[in-house]
């Protein structure tokens, strides 16, 4: 059954490698690529008789095709906020097309990211969402824009108590918050023309 699996997984290794790495290019990182590293041990355990190890490089030169491990190091050490979050986004997503994920949860994915980056982002929640629920606390207006639905989640004090609430909000109250998100909290109106393009786009 190890045999089984570790066949299965290098099978595997080389499209999911492709795949993450074209999505990266879409997030905003056209110079990071992943790379899966598959040792076989000598005992088994519970996951078969491998060690798996995601392996990062942020920093790649356009068009370089480096030899397997070089510049590579682990994720968890070398990737920042930003890039961890665009990296888990672009994974999630592809197994997200495998699993029947009924929800994905998401909790601000946009960190270290802006403009078209965090557009794209979006977008790619976006077409996770036509098959599953997606929830994501964002404060980029890019992705809020991109949403079915918006719920404002905000903090009062009833009788000397901080009290954690939610409301959905009403299409014209959306445009109102993602333009703050845009100009701050009294938006212009040009945050506001640019927040009702995104909501309608």
């Amino acid at each position: 059954m190890a045999d089984t699996l570790t066949a299965g997984r290098k099978k595997q290794i080389k499209p999911l490698e492709e795949k993450v790495n074209k999505l990266l290019k879409q997030v905003g990182m056209p110079n990071a690529q992943l790379k899966i590293s598959l040792a076989e041990n000598e005992t088994l355990n519970s996951f078969g008789k491998n060690t798996i190890v995601f392996l990062f490089n942020a920093n790649i030169p356009a068009g370089a095709k480096p030899e397997t491990g070089t510049g590579f190091s682990p994720v968890s050490k070398v990737a920042s906020g930003g890039e961890l979050s665009r990296l888990m986004l672009c994974i999630k997503s592809l197994v997200a097309q495998s699993v029947d994920l009924p929800t994905m949860i998401f909790d601000e994915i946009d960190t270290g990211i802006s403009g078209e980056a965090a557009r794209q982002v979006g977008l790619i929640l976006k077409e996770l969402a036509e098959k599953r629920q997606v929830i994501c606390i964002t404060h980029q207006p890019q992705i809020a824009g991109k949403a079915a639905a918006h719920f404002f989640v905000y903090k009062e004090i009833i009788k000397d108590k901080v009290k954690t609430n939610i409301r959905l909000l009403s299409t014209d109250e959306r445009i109102t918050a993602i333009a703050k998100m845009l100009s701050g909290e009294k938006p212009t109106a040009a945050a506001l023309e640019n927040a009702r393009e995104m909501i309608m786009n």
